[in-house]
């Protein structure tokens, strides 16, 4: 059980390292402290088809990674 649980924490990791990486980036800076918030606090946020899929398949992949931890913290 620990070792499939630990097989399935290095591949959400590298899933979401990689999900992570090819997400496009805002280009806003700290411009969004400046006020253009609506970026800052997710209003207009305009996504393309790919960006939509990479951001659900980040979010799917932390979760993922995060309940493994918590499930190996408590095996071990």
């Amino acid at each position: 059980m620990k070792t499939v649980l630990m097989v399935l924490l290095a591949l959400a990791s590298v899933i979401l390292i990689v999900s992570v990486m090819f997400q496009q980036g805002e280009s806003n800076g700290l411009a969004a402290i400046g006020g253009n918030s609506d970026s800052l606090f997710g209003g207009k946020k305009k996504s393309s088809g790919n960006d939509a899929k990479l951001s659900k398949i980040t979010v799917i992949t932390a979760v993922l990674f995060l309940i493994v931890n918590l499930a190996l913290v408590v095996i071990m």
